[in-house]
């Protein structure tokens, strides 16, 4: 993937009020815990988060996602009816039909004439998102789109929690495993991405690379098709924590080898790195494969968890926000998602 005429304007973000800290839910396991002989503070040892936040029970995606995308289209200075196409991209979505996008497209008051639709793929669908409008706008297709997103996990957190209370062969690898759904969170972020013409801030994206490595597409499964407004329908992930650790990162490294072919860009000239958020155990194993420097990477992982899709732009929008990147610094987005898939994005800010 290259790029000339594609830059992104302004992000903006969402997140909950409430938030949970990680003893709290294991608090909520205090029969599992006594059974087993474990003592509270695993869940943040072995993840490294502290807490992650919720929305309340009756918060649909959309309207998290709406707030976001209100946010990103007044801080780009784009006007409403020039916004050609909106993508709605989290793995969260009001329904199984019609798509999220549309009910985010109706309460935003985008013009009738914009592309919209809904792309949802595990962790990844939002850079997805960004790689498919920028496409859009690199052909001349469309001039300004948004992509948003909004994920939920307190059902998901919720029904594995009740799973691990009501299994009476419950053991400590049951446990374990059901730690990976623990360390979700929620939130909303968008993206408002221009044709150059257009654009005031020149932050541009130059390319980036894919691989995918399906033959791992059973490390991760939520096999319940749910939506927000089926409330007997519980989802349940079900995730091999050392599996997509140890293909994960490997699957990284070849798709860093791709960017560098791609892109031109050696490991030196990296100013900033934005990566998916899944552990603090997967975050320095990350670095340390890629033989980078971890300072160079911006971590919320500890306060606000892994938001699925929108993990790693809604961290991205936090270092803007802090002053974390400067004009002209080379910054690179590692996305990572079950099935498994990694895409890496060069920024030109």
């Amino acid at each position: 993937m290259r790029y000339k005429k594609v830059c992104i304007e302004a992000f903006g973000y969402e997140l909950p009020e409430t938030a949970v800290t990680s003893v709290a839910l294991e608090e909520r396991l205090e029969p599992v815990y006594k059974k087993l002989k474990r003592s509270y503070g695993r869940l943040e040892i072995m993840t490294g988060i502290r807490e992650r936040r919720l929305w309340p029970e009756d918060m649909p995606p959309s309207q998290a996602s709406t707030k976001a995308a209100e946010k990103a289209i007044a801080n780009s200075g784009i006007a409403k009816e020039d916004i050609e196409c909106l993508l709605h991209t989290s793995v969260s979505r009001d329904f199984l039909e019609p798509a999220t996008a549309f009910v985010v497209h109706d309460s935003l008051g985008l013009p009738p004439s914009a592309l919209i639709f809904d792309i949802s793929n595990a962790c990844i669908g939002f850079i997805n998102g960004m790689v498919t409008l920028a496409n859009m706008i690199e052909l001349g297709q469309v001039k300004a789109g948004i992509v948003v997103g909004g994920e939920s996990s307190r059902r998901l957190i919720d029904a594995t929690i009740n799973e691990l209370l009501n299994d009476p062969e419950v053991d400590r690898g049951k446990l374990k495993d059901g730690f990976a759904s623990m360390t979700l969170g929620s939130g909303a972020v968008a993206a408002v991405l221009t044709n150059q013409s257009l654009s005031k801030s020149i932050h541009r994206i130059v390319g980036g690379a894919v691989r995918t490595a399906s033959q791992h597409n059973g490390l991760c499964r939520v096999e319940a098709d749910t939506c927000f407004y089926d409330p007997a329908s519980y989802p349940n992930m079900h995730a091999d924590f050392q599996g997509i650790l140890k293909n994960g990162v490997g699957l990284v490294n070849e798709t860093w080898d791709a960017f560098e072919r791609e892109i031109g860009w050696k490991k030196a000239e990296i100013d900033k790195i934005f990566s998916h958020q899944v552990s603090a155990v997967h975050h320095e194993l990350l670095f340390r494969t890629l033989e980078m420097d971890a300072s160079i990477g911006f971590s919320t992982l500890v306060y606000l968890g892994n938001i699925g899709s929108c993990s790693l732009p809604i961290s991205l929008s936090i270092g803007i926000e802090q002053g974390r990147i400067d004009p002209g610094d080379k910054v690179v987005l590692m996305a990572a998602g079950s099935g498994l898939s990694s895409i890496m994005l060069g920024l030109l800010w």
